[in-house]
């Protein structure tokens, strides 16, 4: 199935953006009257009837809305120090989109060697996955901040932290933990540390906002693996 994206819809007609046009018309050959598929990035799934093949600016006739396409019956925000690979991270954000998250939030830590992220090309990767994955809404890519701003200002039901060393609270399996906590609908947040691993004072600060500590396994993980494999543990989770 072909997808595209647009931004503008009225309620009648849906405005194909002009990188979208251009794909629709001049690689795919539409014309007048064929009919494709549009999400508008927020869930809703559009069929439509192409009644404008300008390669610069392509219309199409709404014919039937169907809300909440692709959905999955949680809301995960991911956030995930920068590595020092910047390919790593958007690997991570392609796959996570393919499963299903809502959220991702580049956090730095005190142990963060790339301290600089930006965000527009990271925006195409999670288009393109949500298209990809048939999905009507494309995850959000908040503005960089620290982890413990992140902390501070986090106010998801479900709260995790993963960091490899033990504290006084020892770490919990994320599965267990999800199976006991993670109800439908709920909000989710999972904080993912730099190749340092997150400092003993920001583990700490995590768990005095209600942060639980958990670990994904044995295995030491790099940063974009872990962070996958939490998307995948809340996955999984919800999985009938």
């Amino acid at each position: 199935m072909e997808i595209f994206f647009a931004r503008e819809i009225d309620g009648t007609f849906c405005h194909l953006t002009e990188e979208e046009s251009a794909h629709c018309v001049k690689v795919l050959r539409h014309r007048e009257g064929d009919e494709i598929h549009v999400i508008d990035g927020e869930g809703t799934f559009y069929t439509c009837r192409l009644c404008d093949a300008s390669p610069k600016g392509a219309t199409a006739q709404i014919l039937e809305v169907e809300k909440d396409w692709g959905a999955h019956p949680y809301h995960l925000s991911m956030a995930v120090c920068p590595t020092k690979n910047n390919d790593r991270y958007e690997w991570f954000a392609e796959k996570a989109t393919e499963m299903g998250l809502d959220r991702i939030a580049p956090v730095i830590g005190e142990h963060s060697e790339r301290r600089v992220f930006k965000t527009e090309r990271l925006a195409k990767i999670l288009l393109s996955a949500s298209k990809q994955s048939l999905k009507g809404a494309i995850p959000q890519i908040s503005e960089p901040l620290s982890v413990k701003e992140f902390i501070k200002e986090c106010d998801a039901e479900l709260k995790l932290i993963c960091y490899c060393f033990e504290e006084e609270t020892l770490r919990r399996s994320i599965k267990e933990v999800l199976a006991e906590k993670a109800a439908e609908n709920c909000t989710i947040a999972i904080l993912i540390g730099p190749e340092g691993d997150f400092s003993r004072d920001e583990a700490k600060l995590a768990m005095e906002n209600g942060f639980i500590p958990v670990h994904l396994g044995d295995s030491r993980l790099r940063t974009e693996t872990a962070a996958l494999t939490a998307t995948a543990a809340v996955y999984f989770n919800y999985m009938k």
